[in-house]
């Protein structure tokens, strides 16, 4: 391996190139005891430092780790809170020289489905707009809400950040003030699923994130709690966004992690699902009717 400094950083998950390459300028990268420039090129026997803190080295593809984790209401998508409050990181795996990268977001009061991964390559092009993943939520509305809306929400409403849209919006039934909808949409911005129904009217009381892109939310990641995706899911989503497979084992530690998560969430041997088991939510109330074919799947 001879590859370039900042690249080998992202894929230890210190961040994106970009942020690796604004701490090489700083001067804040040691490579076997020198302070790194732009440009420089790393093998497997070099000593990188970050901070002061040593960097674990890797091949492409090797040791990558991604997990699902089913985020409650009231955990904020960031490494440490200033209030105090909890964060989505607090409950994942510990890591030695390597650290979770979200792939997204999700404001405090959505819950459901986000990703993490060690590799920094794989988040920054499952999150890159080029990639064009969708997003699948359930959400909950009350208020009105008649054709000409759903019409209009698919034909695209102009928000203070521009022109958005919901490439699809199946009916989930409910009764009352209150309705269910699954919605599609291409982009993550900030509350754009929330926005988009407040332009119409009517104002978002649930919100749940059940896929992202080929990944749904299984029914044993029960809310608060992660599953990791085994070798062969890994590599689907690699190939899905063009980057390296690998087919090396999983360290020792890793797999010791995988059997504990595992026998806390599963029992008697059972078959995975196949998709999101509604039943499984904490909040009896939250049982939408699934709908039929879906043309956003």
């Amino acid at each position: 391996m001879d590859e370039k400094l900042q690249k080998v950083l992202a894929r230890a998950g210190q961040g994106s190139r970009r942020e690796m390459e604004n701490r090489i300028r700083e001067g804040r990268v040691l490579v076997n005891g020198a302070v790194a420039t732009l440009g420089d090129r790393v093998s497997l026997t070099d000593v990188i430092e970050l901070d002061g803190y040593p960097v674990k080295v890797t091949e492409a593809g090797e040791g990558r780790r991604v997990i699902i984790y089913n985020k409650p209401e009231g955990e904020v998508c960031t490494r440490k809170d200033p209030e105090g409050r909890p964060t989505v990181f607090d409950k994942l795996p510990r890591l030695r020289g390597e650290r979770w990268i979200a792939v997204g977001r999700l404001d405090i009061n959505t819950s459901g489905l986000l990703l993490f991964t060690t590799d920094g390559e794989l988040a920054n092009r499952l999150m890159h707009p080029s990639t064009e993943i969708d997003r699948e939520y359930l959400v909950r509305v009350m208020g009105d809400v008649s054709e000409e809306n759903i019409a209009a929400l698919k034909k695209g409403v102009t928000l203070d950040d521009g022109i958005a849209k919901f490439t699809d919006i199946v009916d989930g039934g409910g009764e009352g003030i209150n309705r269910w909808f699954y919605v599609c949409l291409m982009e993550g911005r900030n509350r754009e699923v929330r926005r988009l129904w407040e332009s119409q009217g009517v104002k978002v009381n649930r919100l749940k994130r059940v896929r992202f892109g080929p990944v749904f939310l299984p029914s044993k990641a029960k809310m608060g709690r992660w599953v990791e995706m085994d070798d062969a899911e890994v590599n689907a989503l690699c190939a899905m966004v063009d980057i390296q497979v690998t087919s090396k084992p999983k360290t020792q530690q890793q797999k010791q992690e995988v059997k504990r998560q595992q026998s806390k969430t599963t029992a008697g041997g059972a078959r995975r699902p196949k998709g999101f088991d509604w039943q499984s939510s904490d909040k009896p109330e939250f049982k939408p009717k699934k709908p039929g074919k879906r043309s956003f799947r």
